[in-house]
């Protein structure tokens, strides 16, 4: 692997944004909050947050059978999951009409209230932290299984809680791999595109969105990923060579063709649709300088916490075989990233709700044009 060249330039800084709004955990209805006599507009998404909030429940009931038996030395470790799980139930629940969630839960390892069925998990087989791992990633996979039924910004959410879950999975003691979907394969296309794409260079959003079988949204967030897996590449060809040659060089060079194999996969889609798949840059600008094994830890950290933002957009801009790649990409990235060394976050790939991303303004937690990057130094 080859140490960067001091000509290098460009692109590392796309994996400094950190995907879109968490809306989805804001949600607002027509007529919520009205008279008597105001009627609420049908919302949707609301059979699957009716699900994924009454399967949150059942982990927090298992949670809590865990913690109410023997052992309390397990806490330290319990709670902290638990209170996230309680972030994930309020932001599953926004919006619903019964939902009431009291003061403080979400910050808190305190029980979240919500006027559904009580909840029937069966506590009593909940007795080890093995039993747990294993119905936080049941959970995790049902959350999966909601992906084609809910709008972007739900789906996008659900991609998020369900990366979480398999990280407290890991957590609790399941070192089981989890099960990485296949390659996405070419959208098909009933007829070729009717405007090729310039041979000067990658097509521009225009001409992108003339892209058979795909969105225009679906093709320029298709063209971020791809940008941004070129940018691992090259990452990880640094991280490499700041590493010595045990188990964490290893790792870097299976996380090297993991993101080769993706970056290849989302050439293959941009191009079954006749668009031109962005081509990798000349070079690329580091984050922060890396001279030895330490930062080179911290940039892989920082490449998967960036990549998993890319793909929780993802998520959002697509659908079928291409949602559901997404949204596996996002938890292959968070687990990475936490392999690392990156701080916890509930909610991997998207901004914490109750702080403001820098260089925004208007709502808390957002990103957009307005965005002004800056690098870590």
């Amino acid at each position: 692997m080859q140490p960067p060249s001091r000509r290098t330039f460009l692109a590392l800084g796309l994996l400094l944004t950190a995907g879109g709004a968490l809306t989805a955990c804001t949600g607002s209805h027509d007529g919520d909050g009205g008279g008597p006599g105001d009627r609420r507009r049908p919302d949707p998404d609301e059979p699957v947050r009716l699900r994924a909030v009454t399967d949150t429940d059942t982990l927090l009931a298992g949670y809590d059978a865990l913690l109410a038996g023997p052992g309390a030395g397990q806490a330290a470790q319990l709670q902290p999951l638990r209170a996230e799980v309680v972030q994930h139930r309020a932001a599953l629940a926004a919006g619903l009409p019964t939902a009431s969630v009291s003061p403080g839960t979400a910050a808190s390892s305190a029980s979240a209230s919500l006027s559904l069925s009580p909840s029937t998990a069966p506590t009593s087989a909940v007795g080890t932290e093995a039993a747990l791992a294993s119905l936080e990633r049941q959970t995790a996979q049902a959350r999966l299984a909601d992906l084609g039924a809910a709008s972007p910004q739900l789906a996008r959410l659900l991609a998020s809680v369900s990366a979480a879950g398999v990280l407290h999975a890991v957590a609790l003691g399941d070192d089981a791999p989890p099960t990485t979907p296949a390659p996405p394969p070419p959208v098909p296309s009933a007829a070729p595109t009717t405007a090729p794409s310039s041979p000067s260079g990658p097509a521009s959003p225009p001409a992108a969105a003339s892209g058979a079988g795909l969105s225009p949204e679906a093709v320029t967030a298709l063209q971020r990923a791809l940008s941004s897996e070129h940018a691992a590449v090259y990452g990880y060809g640094v991280v490499g060579a700041r590493l010595p040659d045990d188990q964490q060089r290893a790792d870097a060079r299976t996380a090297l063709a993991a993101h080769q194999a993706r970056r290849d996969a989302w050439q293959r889609v941009l191009g079954g649709v006749g668009v031109t798949p962005s081509a990798a840059a000349a070079g690329y600008q580091l984050p922060f300088a890396v001279t030895d094994a330490a930062g080179a830890g911290r940039l892989a950290a920082h490449i998967e916490t960036r990549l998993a933002a890319v793909y929780a957009d993802l998520v959002a801009a697509t659908t079928g075989p291409q949602r559901a790649t997404a949204a596996g990409s996002l938890r292959d990235s968070a687990l990475r990233a936490r392999r690392w060394g990156a701080a916890a976050t509930p909610f991997p790939g998207l901004p914490d709700p109750a702080v403001p991303t820098p260089g925004t303004t208007g709502t808390p937690g957002t990103t957009g044009p307005g965005t002004t990057p800056t690098p870590t130094a």
